[in-house]
């Protein structure tokens, strides 16, 4: 089973850059451009900070494709 997530698309919907994401959440643009790409997983600390930082629900942010 692989995750996917939707953090590029929320975060162009709330108008937010990669660089001002990285500077909020005190990470690399370029994980956030790993993650964004699916060659990444966030940790569960990261993720749990990109769920707070958005303001919406794991499932908003995370699906387990199932193969």
């Amino acid at each position: 089973m692989n995750v996917t997530n939707r953090i590029k698309e929320i975060r162009l919907e709330k108008g937010i850059s990669q660089v001002k994401m990285a500077e909020d959440l005190q990470i690399t643009r370029q994980t956030i451009n790993a993650i964004e790409n699916h060659k990444y997983n966030p940790s569960l600390e990261l993720a749990l900070k990109l769920i707070k930082y958005f303001g919406v629900g794991i499932d908003d942010l995370f699906k387990l494709e199932e193969e």
